[in-house]
C-alpha cells in the first residue's frame, strides 16, 4: 500500500530552524538519484513524466529541465535548489511533499519503493500532484521576483476592478472599461496580458464549453488584435484542438485553455492560455488572456512569467 504524506514545515522546531536561500534558474528539477537507478526505468520514467512536452506550445519543450545528482555527491551546495525530486530505495512505498527542508524556498518530493516497478508505480500514480507541487513553487518564485519592481495596476483597478502584479518592464499599451492590455517588447517579438470581462449569459457550462470559449476569444481577437495584411485578424488556429481543463484564481473556479492562436489571413503564430474566472458578486465571467508572439525562439518560460502575472490578480470588492 502506498504512503502519500504532506509536509508543510509547520513544526515549532522547523520554523526556528535557519535555513539558507534557495538557488536556481526556473523550472530546473534537481533529481536526487544514484546513477545506477537513473540509467535504469526509473529515470526513464522520470525522463518521461518531468520532462514531457509542455501542453499548448507550438514546438516541444519540457515541462522541466532536468539535472540527476548522484545520491553520493547530494550535500552543500547541491541541496540549495528550489525545487527537488528525491528517489531512495527503502522497505515500504511513499511519497512525501516537503517544504524547506534544505533551503528557503524549496519544494522537495521524497520518493520511496523496495524496488523499481513500485519506485515507477508511485512516480505514475501521483505525476500529477508533484508536477503541480512543483510548478506552485516555481509560480510563486516568479511572482516574488516580479515584485521586486512593480509597474501600477491604477487603470485595471480602475476600469475592470482587478488588481494584478506586473513587472514594470511591461507597458499598459490599452485600458478601458472593455479591455485592459499589458505588452512587453522582446528581442524576437511581443508578450501580452489581456484582460476583459462577459456577462454571465455569454457562457453556457455544458459540452460545448471549449467552443463558447474560442468564439469568444476569436471575437477579441477580430476587434483588438489585427495583423498588418488588411483585414488579418488573431485567432484560435484551427489545425489543433485547444487543451481543456480547469484551475482556481483568486480562490475562484476558473476555465483554463491552452493552445496556439495564427493570424487569420497572414503568416504569423504562437502560444496562448486563456483563463475564464467566475465572478459571482459582480455577475460576469473575467477573462485573462496569455499570447506570446516569438518566431524561432523557445517559448515556455515566456508563457510561464505570464501564467505568473495571471494567477496573482485579484477581483477587488
Amino acid at each position: 500500500m502506498l504512503t502519500i504524506l504532506v509536509s508543510c514545515d509547520n513544526s515549532d522546531e522547523k520554523k526556528n530552524r535557519i535555513v539558507s536561500d534557495s538557488n536556481g534558474n526556473l523550472n530546473n528539477l534537481s533529481v536526487v538519484i544514484d546513477n545506477e537507478s537513473w540509467n535504469s526505468s526509473v529515470g526513464e520514467a522520470i525522463r518521461d513524466i518531468f520532462a514531457s512536452p509542455v501542453k499548448g506550445l507550438p514546438q516541444k519543450e519540457p515541462l522541466f529541465n532536468i539535472s540527476q545528482i548522484p545520491t553520493s555527491v547530494f550535500s552543500g551546495f547541491t541541496t540549495k535548489s528550489r525545487i527537488i525530486l528525491k528517489i531512495e530505495k527503502g522497505d515500504s512505498a511513499s511519497v512525501s511533499i516537503n517544504r524547506n527542508v534544505y533551503a528557503k524556498p524549496q519544494k522537495v518530493v521524497l520518493v520511496k519503493g523496495d524496488s523499481n516497478p513500485v519506485i515507477i508505480s508511485a512516480l505514475k500514480e501521483n505525476a500529477d500532484r508533484i508536477v503541480q507541487a512543483f510548478k506552485a513553487e516555481e509560480i510563486r518564485e516568479r511572482q516574488r521576483q516580479i515584485s521586486k519592481s512593480l509597474n501600477t495596476d491604477k487603470p485595471l483597478r480602475d476600469s475592470l476592478g482587478v488588481a494584478i502584479k506586473f513587472p514594470s518592464f511591461y507597458r499598459v499599451a490599452k485600458a478601458n472599461k472593455e479591455l485592459f492590455w499589458l505588452k512587453r517588447d522582446i528581442k524576437t517579438g511581443t508578450t501580452n496580458v489581456m484582460i476583459y470581462e462577459i456577462p454571465f449569459n455569454r457562457i453556457k457550462v455544458d459540452s460545448t464549453i471549449a467552443q463558447q470559449i474560442i468564439m469568444v476569444r476569436d471575437s477579441i481577437g477580430k476587434q483588438y488584435l489585427k495583423g498588418q495584411v488588411e483585414g488579418s485578424y488573431m485567432q484560435t488556429e484551427e489545425a489543433y484542438s485547444p487543451f481543456f481543463s480547469t484551475t482556481i484564481i483568486d480562490g475562484k473556479p476558473a476555465f483554463e485553455m491552452r493552445g496556439t492562436w495564427d493570424m487569420k489571413g497572414a503568416f504569423s503564430a504562437g502560444p496562448f492560455a486563456t483563463f475564464v474566472i467566475r465572478d459571482d458578486e459582480n455577475n460576469r465571467y473575467l477573462v485573462a488572456e496569455a499570447l506570446v508572439y516569438a518566431p524561432s525562439v523557445n517559448k515556455r518560460d515566456y508563457m510561464f512569467e505570464l501564467k505568473a502575472i495571471i494567477k496573482s490578480l485579484r477581483i477587488l470588492n
